[in-house]
């Protein structure tokens, strides 16, 4: 595995520069394993990370295999990420070991585009297997490693501090939401810390961004937005 930088593999990128130029492979390597994790245990967090996961599916080809302890998906919800129902194939696993195991034969099936699942505990060598059951496909497989009740399980209450064989490792948290112009009603586009904890062959980032829109993608807050393309008026008008 510590030979796959030496060819190209298959990637998908987030669309946005400030991301994509910090992964290693220009994106998320679509034959790879990735472990996302919610920055507390707080509802908030946990959405977050879900509908962060359900954006990445929802870009990525073909039908997608979701496997859940528990059912508290809202359909909706992943559906406004992008993530549209009749791609949806739902899988309930009794536990964590059934879950990995159906995870596994998912990505080896290689007609799905993306194969999710929600765990509380995966040793080194349950994400091993996922990892190399991905590898050679175009089938990206997300992990999301949820918090455990006690604080005194494995990891502290951290659930990334548990060794993964997974490419990239992500932790993701709810933000203040973008302000509305003055006199505007509602409620404005969430925002997300999206926090790149690992990742192989690259270095560590966070950002704060634009919460998934209905096409399961991210967004640069409008103000960073427009900082970006007003530099890009002045170089170009520079040259």
């Amino acid at each position: 595995m510590e030979r796959d930088g030496l060819r190209r593999r298959p990637v998908l990128p987030f669309g946005i520069g400030a991301i994509d130029e910090k992964l290693a492979p220009g994106g998320l390597r679509l034959d790879s394993l990735h472990e996302i994790a919610a920055a507390s245990a707080a509802p908030s967090d946990d959405a977050a990370a879900t509908l962060f996961m359900a954006g990445i599916a929802a870009r990525a080809w073909g039908p997608v295999l979701w496997v859940v302890r528990r059912r508290d998906l809202f359909a909706p919800g992943l559906y406004q990420a992008g993530l549209a129902p009749e791609r949806l194939i739902y899988a309930e696993a009794a536990d964590d070991a059934e879950l990995l195991a159906l995870m596994e034969e998912g990505l080896r099936h290689r007609g799905l585009g993306a194969v999710v699942g929600e765990v509380k505990r995966a040793a080194m060598p349950n994400t091993r297997r996922l990892q190399l059951a991905a590898e050679g496909g175009k089938t990206i497989a997300l992990l999301l490693k949820r918090h455990a009740r006690a604080a005194t399980d494995k990891g502290g209450g951290n659930p990334l501090a548990v060794p993964s064989a997974a490419v990239t490792r992500w932790r993701i948290a709810a933000a203040p939401s973008t302000p509305l112009p003055v006199g505007a009603a509602g409620v404005g586009r969430a925002r997300w810390r999206v926090e790149l904890v690992r990742q192989r062959g690259g270095e560590p980032a966070d950002w704060t961004m634009e919460a998934c829109d209905e096409t399961g993608r991210l967004a640069l807050p409008a103000r960073l937005a427009d900082r970006t393309a007003g530099a890009g008026r002045a170089y170009r008008h520079a040259a």
